[in-house]
């Protein structure tokens, strides 16, 4: 089983990251598309044969730029106060509804996520131009904060990928799930990292952003993909069945981004000292992140798991000890009386 689980991993990430190869060679041989314009030659009188000079549209004004925007801008801050709502109310419902909307809103209907063509964006500080993209401009700030005070909270409810395959989870039987030992679990979770430097340095070498489509599944929101990147994402899906969650956790550059910036988030999730011994959030946990005491915030997604049952009053031993203190203290002040 351990071999098994370990060369499922493998193949996925092979499955992400060959079909650029492949792609690039077809690429390179690919004729020009039918109908695509030719370059205008400078120098030809065709290209302006009167002279004159192109008009300059009139700049609108902010005021312009949000009234044209404000419905977008309007629809994500919806958007991010249902995300937030749920996570602070720690529902389950609320939660499921949270990542039915970042599907079918941020995934089908936006289909714009954070990306690791952000990453290449802030290497060459090359960002939209803010009046005409207040939206994106809001998102990315939602994105920030979030990250900066609760670490991958955006990998487990904001994602659309990554909602899609949690709410597939909720689906399949569990007996068809296969559990990864946890010592090739915590060898796997380094993968991620493999990829996010690998990105990095291909782009450095080639700055061909379009590496993003092989690394990332994100494209499939847009249906605008290659055929051997459609088996790609045919083969990862059939996997995800098997292993919960498996790109996220083991095969995700920006995830892997995320979780290094994770390390200086402001708010962790506590512990009691009955959580050296208890061992109920750490079998619970679908992501692996709870190994004894300590919660990997690295690995930590704030799936609410964890919380919840540290609020249950009659499950977790925290509050079960302090309920039978107050039971014997009340029955030494009932004798003493």
């Amino acid at each position: 089983m351990r071999r098994f689980a370990a060369t499922l991993v493998l193949c996925v990430a092979a499955a992400c990251v060959v079909p650029h190869l492949t792609a690039s060679v077809f690429a390179q041989s690919e004729p020009p598309a039918a109908g695509a314009p030719a370059a205008a030659d400078p120098d030809s009188d065709a290209a302006d044969p009167w002279g004159f000079e192109d008009e300059e549209d009139a700049i609108p004004t902010w005021a312009e730029s949000f009234q044209a925007q404000a419905v977008d801008v309007g629809a994500f801050v919806a958007y991010a106060t249902l995300v937030m709502v749920s996570f602070f109310r720690k529902s389950e419902r609320l939660k499921v509804v949270t990542l039915v909307a970042s599907v079918l809103y941020l995934g089908f209907y936006k289909g714009t996520l954070m990306s690791i063509v952000d990453i290449f964006r802030l290497i060459n500080w090359n960002v939209p131009i803010v009046r005409e993209n207040l939206a994106w401009y809001a998102f990315a700030i939602f994105f920030i904060v979030i990250m900066l005070l609760w670490g991958r909270l955006y990998c487990g409810r904001v994602c659309a990928f990554g909602s899609l395959t949690q709410l597939m989870d909720k689906i399949v039987p569990a007996k068809w799930r296969i559990t990864i030992p946890r010592p090739i679990e915590q060898r796997a979770n380094y993968i991620k990292y493999g990829m996010l430097a690998f990105v990095v340095v291909y782009y450095l070498m080639t700055r061909d952003p379009l590496i993003y489509r092989f690394t990332e599944p994100f494209w499939m929101f847009t249906r605008q993909g290659l055929p051997v990147m459609w088996v790609g994402l045919a083969v990862l899906l059939t996997a995800t069945v098997f292993v919960r969650n498996l790109y996220c956790r083991f095969l995700c550059p920006l995830g892997a981004f995320i979780a290094l910036v994770s390390t200086v988030s402001a708010f962790r999730i506590p512990r009691w000292s009955e959580c050296n011994t208890c061992k109920i959030c750490e079998k619970t946990c679908e992501w692996g992140a709870i190994r004894g005491p300590k919660i990997v915030v690295t690995e930590c997604v704030r799936c609410d798991d964890c919380e919840v049952l540290y609020a249950n009053k009659k499950k977790c031993p925290h509050w079960l000890i302090i309920q039978r203190k107050e039971d014997v203290l009340a029955r030494q002040r009932a004798v003493s009386t």
